[in-house]
């Protein structure tokens, strides 16, 4: 689902959130990656270590891309209020980072990263979508 679609706001969050990264027992392996594409899974790693700790705040302004934080800023109560509620919701499983595919030049950059994550006991592959903005690697779509 892209986080430009016309969802309601929650739906947006629970697909960035939810589904791809249901896993919260345990940290995502970034080992097998190297140069950026190790940066995308750090990237991936760390909003999971913020998803299990429950820090809206740090999903808001360092793991998700600036379109989604200001869709999430348009509900009641801002990003974080839309974070807290979604995290009721993940599953407390694993998640693992597959293949990580880069693509674009310059402020276009984009990564596209295959995860296999377990969701309301249901294994599950998704494609994670990251841009790169301010130098950082950010979650901007699930699908």
């Amino acid at each position: 689902m892209s986080v430009a679609a016309k969802a309601p706001i929650g739906l947006a969050c629970a697909a960035l959130l939810a589904p791809a990264l249901g896993a919260c027992a345990k940290t995502v392996s970034t080992g097998s990656f190297q140069g950026e594409q190790h940066e995308v899974a750090q990237a991936i790693s760390n909003l999971q270590s913020h998803v299990t700790a429950g820090e809206q705040r740090k999903i808001c302004s360092d793991d998700l891309a600036g379109e989604v934080v200001a869709r999430l800023e348009a509900a009641p109560g801002g990003c974080r209020a839309a974070i807290k509620e979604q995290l009721v919701e993940i599953d407390s499983s694993e998640l693992s980072v597959k293949s990580i595919q880069l693509s674009g030049a310059g402020a276009q950059r984009v990564a596209s990263a295959t995860v296999r994550s377990t969701y309301s006991g249901k294994k599950r592959i998704s494609t994670v979508t990251l841009i790169k903005q301010g130098g950082k690697w950010r979650l901007s779509a699930v699908s």
